[in-house]
């Protein structure tokens, strides 16, 4: 098999680990069953998750096998965050969120062959645990030392919040699903992101208590950018989603292509699935010409099609494109306009005003000129286009103000009009009754 550990520590996938090169014998041995964990606090995965679900990816085609756990009951709790006590929400919530992850996930790896991945869910095994099992079974082998130390809850300790017990307890139902894999399915690796290491610890420990058994587990770091803020955020600090009802495909697509060039290399090496020279070829690219933004084009390409599948990576690359004025926007469908207008400056206007609104009235309307004396030059200049059509400044010395105005047979979908000065800035606008 090939060096997993060797390939991961080159793409900078390895942070914390409990005995490196025990895992790497382990690696090059055969086959092994390893699990990563997925809890339904939202109805949908975000970009955050994207460094475990391709590690797992890579693994697998490495030869091993995963185990993807959704967690039905964990999700009814929520591991512990510095911010303090998450919202409970209600059990069908969590489980109508819990088949959303399974469907997500299933994306990313393949459920037949001989290391066929699995998908379980935790409620299978502590749904019907009573209390005192708890304690008995699995509280016992748990040292309050030990948790307290653990920095989340420490932190929280510490913080005017504190901690419930509920949260404090769920390093040991982390734990005991490990335990339950390891006698399931001989599963000896758990992975996750570096914030779960405790959490990962948690089942190492169980295990070697419970069944003398030696484990392993690895976390990867967690990413950031450049300029220090918290990578997958957006600018209001809401995640971008792997859902395409919350996050569109176009918008997954810009989020890539928008990418720093200082953070992109970093991210293709954690996310993608080129070979280490075509990595090496990408990050020349964008220190020679990193206007082409080959690096980001390739791993837009790759996760779009990867998360929402071919189909949506042509409507997108074509909307793209379309956009600034190298492709047919009339060819563009609907919901893709829609999504578009979301990411660009936009405006809407009414109708019944249709007959009445000229070019200068939508380059104000969308920000892309400050007064209608700057949309007339702008027009003048002939840097004006609507649809890819460029407007035509009024002939003998007309003034601009006086240009035909917008007919309902201009609008795409019978409701859009892309509106563009000069060759970068573009606007959507939306005809609304």
């Amino acid at each position: 098999m090939a060096d997993v550990v060797a390939d991961l520590s080159w793409r900078g996938l390895i942070s914390q680990h409990t005995d490196l090169e025990a895992l790497r014998s382990a690696f090059d041995s055969g086959p092994v069953t390893f699990y990563c964990g997925f809890d339904p606090t939202a109805p949908s995965l975000h970009v955050g998750h994207l460094v475990q679900l391709i590690t797992m990816r890579r693994l697998q085609k490495a030869g091993h096998k995963p185990i993807a756990l959704v967690g039905g009951a964990t999700g009814l709790i929520g591991d512990p965050r510095m911010s303090g006590e998450r919202v409970l929400n209600e059990p069908d919530v969590v489980g109508q969120w819990a088949g959303g992850l399974q469907a997500q996930i299933e994306r990313f790896l393949d459920f037949d062959g001989s290391n066929a991945a699995q998908m379980v869910n935790n409620l299978d095994w502590t749904a019907d645990l009573s209390a005192i099992e708890f304690l008995r079974d699995f509280g016992k082998h748990y040292r309050l030392g030990t948790m307290l130390a653990k920095d989340t809850v420490a932190r929280r300790l510490e913080s005017d919040a504190g901690i419930s017990f509920a949260e404090f307890s769920y390093q040991i139902l982390q734990g005991m699903d490990y335990l339950e894999l390891y006698r399931r399915y001989g599963c000896t690796l758990q992975t996750g992101g570096n914030d779960q290491w405790g959490n990962l610890l948690s089942g190492v420990d169980l295990i070697r208590r419970v069944e003398r058994a030696g484990v392993h587990a690895m976390t990867t770091p967690l990413l950031t950018k450049a300029d220090g803020t918290k990578f997958g955020k957006s600018e209001t600090g809401d995640n971008w989603w792997l859902d395409s009802d919350k996050t569109s495909p176009y918008a997954f697509y810009q989020f890539w292509l928008n990418t720093d060039d200082r953070d992109i290399i970093t991210y293709v090496k954690a996310m993608s699935e080129l070979s280490r020279a075509e990595i090496e070829a990408l990050a020349a690219a964008t220190q020679e010409k990193p206007h082409e933004r080959a690096a980001q084009k390739a791993l837009a390409g790759e996760l779009t099609t990867l998360v929402h599948g071919a189909p949506a990576l042509q409507d997108v690359q074509a909307a793209s494109s379309a956009l600034f004025g190298r492709g047919d926007l009339r060819a563009l469908k609907d919901d893709v306009l829609a999504a578009a207008s979301a990411e660009v400056p936009s405006a809407q206007v009414q109708r019944a005003d249709l007959d009445q609104i000229t070019a200068i009235d939508l380059l104000v309307a969308a920000g892309l000129a400050q007064s209608r004396g700057a949309a007339r030059r702008n027009i003048a200049d002939g840097g004006v286009s609507i649809n890819n059509e460029k407007v035509q400044a009024p002939s003998g010395g007309a003034n601009p103000s006086e240009a035909a105005t917008i007919t309902s047979a201009d609008l795409l979908h019978d409701r859009w009009l892309v509106i563009r000065r000069g060759r970068r800035s573009v606007a959507i606008i939306e005809v609304v009754t």
